[in-house]
């Protein structure tokens, strides 16, 4: 059994219910960051949805796949280099750049403005289908996904059953919201014209992720803290170390 999953007595083990409210305070506060650090914060999602509105606005009025296309790859490109100036992390540099990249050829290449969303809509229900089917096996992803951001790696999967039930909440309910998202993108995917499509998934695009950023906010708050396993190795080794040399000294 390895050190990041072995059992720990439940009286040593973190409980939300029995912090002071400083600890609590700190909880939540450490909880939020590491929510804007996984996410982007607002400002990554409006990096997310400013893309898609220039190539919508500017397709409505010029009805050219490619000069809207272009436009909106240009001013991703400039967000990410922006973040580079900036230091920021990569990851949101380049993600961004990337699906709208996809998208902008995806959209030149078959004459069809409604194509420049597309990627991002099966991209989307994928990540819904991952968030619902890891919870139902065992092992949420938004745990995968934040667990080494709070530097606890897998040890809520055995150790801290109170954050596994926050995290499973929290990937259920962003699975269920991007379903809904999907449900209402696809249709007008396939019925419908390609700027009511760009319009109304401009509008889905910061609402749902706030909500759903919310509410992962609001099941953590209330979870355990999280066990620091590096931490632990960091002090395990120490107390190794220590030990070598009393008996080198003895």
């Amino acid at each position: 059994m390895s050190s990041l999953d072995k059992p720990t007595d439940h009286r040593t083990t973190p409980d939300a219910r029995s912090a002071s409210p400083a600890q609590a305070a700190d909880s939540r506060s450490v909880t939020e960051a590491a929510l804007f650090e996984a996410f982007g914060g607002v400002r990554g999602m409006v990096e997310t949805t400013v893309p898609g509105l220039v190539f919508v606005a500017i397709y409505t009025v010029k009805r050219d796949i490619h000069i809207a296309a272009i436009a909106a790859l240009g001013l991703s490109l400039v967000l990410g280099l922006a973040r580079l100036v900036r230091k920021d992390t990569l990851k949101h540099a380049f993600s961004g750049v990337f699906g709208v990249a996809f998208g902008a050829v995806f959209a030149m290449m078959s004459g069809d403005a409604k194509n420049f969303y597309l990627p991002g809509m099966l991209y989307s229900l994928g990540l819904a289908v991952a968030y619902i089917v890891s919870s139902i096996a065992g092992y949420p992803l938004m745990g995968l996904i934040l667990g080494p951001v709070f530097k606890e790696n897998l040890s809520w999967r055995t150790r801290n059953p109170g954050r596994k039930a926050a995290y499973t909440k929290a990937s259920w309910a962003w699975g269920l919201i991007l379903l809904a998202k999907s449900a209402i993108l696809f249709p007008l995917y396939w019925w419908g014209d390609a700027t009511q499509l760009g319009w109304v998934k401009v509008a889905l695009g910061i609402p749902p992720m706030l909500l759903s950023v919310y509410l992962t906010w609001i099941f953590l708050s209330k979870a355990p803290p999280p066990i620091d396993v590096f931490a632990e190795m960091e002090a395990a080794e120490a107390a190794e170390r220590e030990a070598k040399a009393k008996a080198t000294a003895g």
